[in-house]
């Protein structure tokens, strides 16, 4: 496998202000995770700082949390004993798997799957695609965005280009861009496959490849790509959200549904963490179980009408879906259109009286 360019990734822009980080990232075919830190050193040679990074590559990203621990270690061994290698070897010993060639990588995630199983979550709502991440992880991206999570939500569901910027560090908005992907749960056959993938820290270097994708989700330490629309349609600054795409912009505006959905999401949050039944939900379970139902019957409702005589959609409809009827219109479409799904919109005009 060809590593040139890895070492952008293991270490990125801005990793040299911090005293350690990790970051997840994807490598061609692979994604990856890796632990960062530096040290001071009375080093001329070393410029009086010590940095290194220890990653690891795998065919899915599911997997790579089980190492953190492991690579955290491993940083700290090689800032105190440069060049010693032995339990790194040790550990590609044990763990290698041998690639005939690129296309092997379906093989890989297989045999993966059968000689080291998945750790799966109790609750089958719970989605498949899981990484490690600090305690209050989802409560501190609700806390972060408030109820613009539902303008995310929204993009997430029209499978549009999705970049985070941060400056360092920058293992937090991976996190961000792992929360994204649960926006975007469901439990129907028809899309399974369909949602955007997550690339989790890109650099320049990945430029080509952001054009050559459809729809994607991603973050980065580099302010340059603020600069370079054509690579993203929703851009990610901290806590603004902005676009250059005109259909796009209305979907920027918070709505009374939306208001309303956070204000439930919120109250359900809270009654689950003063439940003592063994059947209470874990925050991650009750965040992706909210958005799994919620989309679920979103998607379910449109399909139901689509079947009926008159196709016809109403307020009621919108409501039942927990949109606005006024403020949601543009995205509904945008939604119906992407999916081919037959429905006309009968939404009442406020300002003609009926």
């Amino acid at each position: 496998m060809k590593l040139e360019g890895i070492e952008f990734k293991a270490m990125p822009s801005g990793a040299h202000t911090l005293v350690k980080d990790f970051v997840y990232f994807k490598f061609n075919a692979y994604y990856g995770l890796a632990c960062y830190e530096t040290m001071a050193v009375d080093n001329v040679e070393e410029r009086g700082a010590r940095m290194k990074s220890v990653g690891i590559l795998a065919a899915s990203y599911t997997l790579l949390y089980r190492h953190m621990h492991f690579l955290e270690k491993q940083v700290k061994m090689q800032l105190n004993n440069p060049g010693n290698y032995e339990q790194l070897q040790l550990f590609w010993e044990d763990k290698k798997l041998t690639l005939e060639s690129t296309d092997s990588v379906t093989n890989l995630k297989q045999l993966m799957r059968n000689s080291s199983p998945l750790v799966r979550p109790a609750r089958e709502l719970l989605s498949e695609f899981r990484i490690t991440h600090p305690a209050g992880c989802f409560s501190q991206f609700l806390q972060f965005f408030g109820e613009r999570i539902f303008t995310l939500w929204k993009f997430m569901l029209l499978r549009k280009r999705l970049l985070f910027f941060s400056p360092p560090p920058i293992g937090v908005v991976c996190y961000r861009v792992y929360c994204c992907c649960c926006l975007g749960s469901h439990r129907l056959p028809q899309f399974l496959g369909t949602e955007p993938k997550p690339h989790f820290f890109v650099n320049i270097n990945d430029i080509d490849t952001l054009e050559a994708e459809a729809c994607y989700i991603a973050c980065t330490t580099e302010k340059i790509f603020e600069t370079k629309p054509q690579l993203y349609d929703v851009y990610v600054d901290n806590q603004n959200l902005k676009t250059d795409v005109p259909v796009l912009k209305d979907l920027l505006k918070i709505n009374s549904a939306d208001r309303d959905k956070f204000v439930k999401m919120t109250d359900l949050r809270t009654s689950q963490l003063y439940a003592h039944s063994n059947d209470a939900l874990s925050e991650e379970q009750l965040f992706v179980t909210y958005f799994t139902e919620l989309n679920n019957r979103l998607f379910q409702t449109l399909f139901d009408i689509s079947f009926t005589q008159d196709k016809q959609l109403s307020n009621e409809h919108m409501k039942s879906m927990g949109l606005d009827p006024q403020g949601d219109r543009t995205f509904l479409m945008e939604l119906v259109e992407m999916h081919g799904i037959d429905v006309v919109l009968m939404v009442d005009n406020p300002c003609c009286p009926k």
